[in-house]
């Protein structure tokens, strides 16, 4: 089979593959055309469910996890100040991303609903940009970005047999505050 990367370019093909592949589906998943009338498989399930809307943010979890070992390898897993200053930044990036996108989308809803109210097209823009009360600071794109950084700055400060350590100590933490918060409820 050939490869249509350039020589050298240290990507993985199938990880680019399966990139593409959830993006796809997050387009689908959030774009299904008449919110009334959805495909079954588009929505996330209740509770005790699963459909294939639900594994769209878990898959982006395990492609980023694949691309920062595949990043910080360069760096042999040391913590130096090149590795940090890509982490941060990078978290930053993805993070401001997250919020410019969720505030654009208030900013475009803003719009649409404003010109139905036959609102002028100076006072729309002024109003509609200036909704920053509306955005929802910690979307998906913010948690991964935050996610992402937590990961690295980890993955380059711990020595690697810790890791499975702290991967358990989390779930387990994260556990007992479902529990004490009642997380674990089954009724619908």
């Amino acid at each position: 089979m050939e490869n249509n990367l350039p020589a050298g370019s240290g990507r993985l093909l199938a990880l680019d593959v399966l990139r593409g592949m959830t993006v796809a589906g997050m387009i689908l998943v959030n774009n299904p055309g008449s919110w009334g009338a959805v495909y079954a498989p588009l929505r996330h399930a209740s509770w005790n469910g699963l459909t294939p809307t639900d594994l769209v943010f878990p898959l982006f979890m395990f492609i980023m996890g694949v691309s920062t070992y595949l990043s910080l390898r360069k760096y042999d897993f040391a913590c130096s100040g090149a590795a940090v200053r890509k982490i941060l930044v990078r978290t930053a990036v993805i993070f401001a991303v997250g919020l410019a996108v969720g505030w654009f989308s208030r900013f475009c809803f803003s719009m649409q609903s404003l010109a139905e109210q036959g609102v002028p097209l100076w006072e729309r823009v002024a109003r509609s940009a200036n909704n920053f009360d509306r955005i929802r600071v910690l979307g998906v794109l913010q948690r991964l970005a935050l996610s992402y950084g937590a990961g690295a700055l980890i993955a380059v400060t711990v020595r690697r047999r810790a890791i499975p350590w702290i991967a358990a100590g989390l779930l387990a933490a994260y556990g007992l505050i479902l529990l004490s918060g009642n997380g674990f409820d089954l009724s619908p």
